[in-house]
């Protein structure tokens, strides 16, 4: 049987697996090896030059990290696939892989917070140009492609704000305009989204986040196609950025319930969006679920499910309500994370931008009263009713 044909749910389980089981073991094993030993120079040779399959130096390739990275190929319908140590770690070896001095990439406002540093401090520093668009402004973004584009470098839903991107209408403007189309995937998952069929040359996912889904692991992952791969691979291998076995074990691990939790994730999420929706001490809710989101539309046709990712602003619009209300939830971590099993919450000046300073998140639309709130898999009425009474107690 085909393992590109069968359902994501089996995929999440068996997909990599089987050819590297050791002696009848039902589980990958954790190869801590920093090196592979040959016998043979010739086979040694063949591998390091990869003309054979195998294992040279930790740094490069690892059995278990490779049963991950395949697992994903799997799951996003990709040619190839490699890693990094985090979701960092594979977001700039693939700018830095493609971006040289007078390039020019084509992005939007609010992207995560790491992403939109490199943009706006690092990438001025190597003398390439990065435009930043309003997210939902398409005619804007397409006119910027117009105007040079090197790679054009999506985010949708994005962080923290969730709002969507046409992925398909500018995957085709950035083609027409010969850039490499690179889309960061993480909010939505394998399971909800996948932006190769859509057009993306490249999909990129921190794995900490939902692939892992037990926020004890770290590690980022990318897929597409085989020849742009292979150079973030060789960037990433010489600059060191590797994902350790270990991680790649927990990752693994975690993947095995990826569909499972994204599902009840999905459902959840869209009963609590719909609750704060009508909550008197909401001023506004951000979730692509929601009839009333600007980006309702263009979800419905790209996405399978709408994501665990919601945020919100109170209705005393202010930096002080959020420091009342996030810590009298009692079934939220108030952490800078997301995607996990347990609900996560937290303001993007704590979280997802916290490297960035209040005018500079004001100006990618983020309010400084805004709350992240990543949906976990606790029974939807405990938090429904947690969220209830911390919006009553932050009232009175």
């Amino acid at each position: 049987m085909n393992m590109d044909d069968i359902k994501k749910g089996t995929q999440c389980i068996w997909s990599g697996e089987e050819a590297s089981l050791m002696q009848r073991a039902t589980q990958v094993p954790v190869v801590h090896s920093v090196s592979f030993g040959y016998k043979d120079i010739d086979e040694w040779q063949q591998v390091a030059l990869g003309e054979k399959p195998g294992h040279i130096y930790g740094r490069n390739t690892n059995p278990t990290v490779a049963v991950f990275e395949e697992k994903l190929r799997q799951l996003e319908g990709a040619q190839a696939v490699t890693s990094a140590s985090t979701g960092m770690g594979i977001i700039s070896s693939t700018l830095f892989a493609f971006l040289s001095p007078g390039d020019r990439v084509v992005s939007v406002k609010d992207t995560y917070g790491g992403t939109n540093v490199i943009f706006q401090e690092f990438m001025p520093r190597f003398k390439i140009d990065a435009a930043l668009c309003d997210t939902t402004d398409h005619e804007a973004i397409e006119r910027e492609i117009k105007n040079g584009c090197k790679l054009l470098y999506l985010e949708s839903p994005t962080n923290p704000t969730v709002k969507i991107i046409d992925i398909a209408r500018l995957a085709k403007a950035g083609h027409d305009a010969g850039a490499i189309v690179v889309v960061d995937n993480t909010f939505a998952t394998p399971i909800n989204q996948n932006p190769i069929e859509l057009g993306a040359d490249l999909v990129l996912h921190s794995a900490t986040k939902f692939l892992g889904g037990h926020a004890d692991a770290l590690g980022g992952v990318i897929c597409g196609k085989k020849e742009l791969i292979q150079q973030i691979y060789h960037f990433r291998e010489i600059n060191g950025a590797t994902l350790h076995p270990m991680a790649a074990y927990l990752l693994l691990r975690g993947m095995k319930t990826l569909e499972l939790r994204i599902e009840r994730q999905n459902k959840s999420a869209m009963k609590i969006a719909r609750f704060l929706e009508s909550h008197p001490g909401i001023e506004q809710v951000f979730y692509p679920g929601l009839e009333s989101n600007q980006g309702h539309s263009i979800a419905r046709t790209q996405m399978k499910g709408f994501g665990s990712m919601l945020s919100f602003m109170l209705k005393d619009n202010t930096f002080d309500a959020v420091r009342r209300f996030v810590p009298r939830l009692k079934f939220a971590h108030a952490a800078a994370n997301l995607g996990a099993v347990e609900t996560i919450v937290g303001p993007p000046a704590t979280t997802s931008h916290v490297e960035c300073t209040k005018e500079e998140r004001a100006a990618m639309g983020i309010p400084e009263s805004l709350v992240r709130y990543s949906t976990g898999i606790e029974n939807v009425e405990d938090l429904i009713a947690d969220l209830d009474q911390a919006l009553k107690s932050v009232k009175g």
